[in-house]
């Protein structure tokens, strides 16, 4: 022991040990004593780093499990964007001038949203629900009161009701475990059934009402939105979505013609799906994507023209781009609660009549699979099951632009 600093004894001896703390303490050292907290002059704890952020955690030799457990938890939550914080945080503490006092004033008001976010995140509590709320009230108003046919529709059941019933649960649920494809698979098989592409993605709008918005609500109260990227996005989402949807409601009567350029854009999305599905994991790339008002606003708008895409495409570009998988999962279908409702509104103030068949039962399939798929999100194969999503919308895509 002569030169050294510390000393841990972890042999399988007692009594060993123990001459080894009584050795130690002679020499004035410091030891731990692996499995006896009581022996210990100091104890080891879990550490989470990100970047320049370090985080100590100790029991005091209670239990280490515990000490571990925490430092997964906190290693998971907090995001790795921190360290980019940081960088920024440290570069403008060297630009700010005026004396001590002002420059901690200053970086005060500046990270007082670090600490004070229960207010905002309360405000935007209440904004949700409204949204929710009024979500719904559109979906009921559009079932019901806006349209005569649907009253018809509900005296006698169309035995594709209970297709598209079968289809929103699957896709939903599929779709809560990829965060994605809920949208392409679901025009896919609606513009298999002959429906229109304006059409089947006012059906899957519709539908995407209550779903997201359910799962939009579990992810938050799970903690997995991430506010700052949800401001980000929402606005330019929207926009997308209004356009989008009036340019392919206007095209409607061309119908014949939109229907295969749909088709080849679902096709697209079922390849792309099934190559991401084999795709090696890479390195998470430092570089992460600067422009995310115009990724929202690209993605709402292939959203509604082409009844799917906005997971595809931002969570996707999100993920390959270093954001967290958990955090981004979460914040996507959150926004993607607004766009739908946005998106419904253009398509049911420019069409005329609906799929009503189509609608219903994606609405109660989807929604009935929302707060499963939020819960097993995390528990479930996802490359079995991009696989098979790939290979899917590739079939029912083939078999919607092909001729008959």
């Amino acid at each position: 022991m002569d030169g050294v600093d510390l000393v841990i004894a972890a042999t399988d001896d007692s009594a060993l040990n123990a001459y080894i703390r009584e050795s130690a303490h002679q020499r004035k050292l410091l030891i731990n004593v692996a499995d006896k907290p009581d022996l210990c002059d100091f104890y080891l704890g879990s550490i989470v780093k990100k970047g320049d952020l370090k985080i100590g955690i100790s029991t005091n030799g209670k239990s280490p499990t515990i000490a571990k457990r925490l430092r997964e938890v906190l290693d998971e939550n907090i995001p790795d964007e921190i360290d980019i914080t940081l960088q920024q945080m440290a570069g403008l503490r060297n630009t700010l001038s005026g004396d001590f006092a002002a420059k901690v004033k200053h970086l005060n008001e500046i990270t007082s949203v670090l600490v004070e976010p229960k207010i905002e995140r309360k405000n935007l509590r209440w904004l949700i629900w409204l949204f929710i709320i009024f979500g719904l009230g559109i979906a009921i108003t559009a079932l019901w009161f806006n349209e005569p046919e649907f009253r018809a529709y509900a005296q006698q059941i169309d035995q594709s009701f209970y297709y598209f019933l079968g289809a929103g649960f699957l896709f939903a649920m599929v779709d809560g475990a990829i965060g994605m494809s809920y949208g392409v698979t679901s025009t896919a098989f609606s513009i298999s059934m002959g429906i229109s592409p304006a059409s089947a993605s006012m059906a899957v709008h519709l539908s995407e009402i209550m779903s997201n918005g359910i799962a939009g609500w579990m992810h938050y109260r799970m903690g997995n939105v991430n506010w700052k990227l949800f401001k980000l996005l929402i606005l330019p989402g929207i926009l997308g979505a209004a356009v989008g949807a009036g340019l392919i409601s206007s095209l409607e009567h061309y119908a014949m013609y939109t229907k295969p350029l749909v088709s080849i854009y679902t096709l697209t999305l079922g390849g792309v799906i099934l190559s991401k599905a084999f795709k090696t994991a890479k390195k998470k790339s430092a570089d992460k994507i600067k422009r995310i008002s115009l990724l929202g606003l690209g993605g709402g708008f292939i959203d509604a023209v082409g009844g799917g895409g906005w997971g595809s495409i931002v969570l996707s570009s999100l993920i390959a781009g270093g954001r967290h998988p958990r955090f981004s999962l979460g914040t996507v279908k959150l926004t993607r609660f607004f766009i739908a409702m946005i998106g419904s509104l253009v398509f049911l103030t420019m069409l005329n009549g609906a799929p009503w068949s189509a609608i219903a039962g994606l609405i109660i399939g989807s929604a009935l699979a929302a707060p499963i798929a939020a819960r097993i999100s995390n528990r479930i194969s996802v490359k079995l099951i991009m696989v098979a999503v790939g290979i899917i919308v590739i079939l029912v895509s083939l078999k919607a632009s092909l001729p008959l």
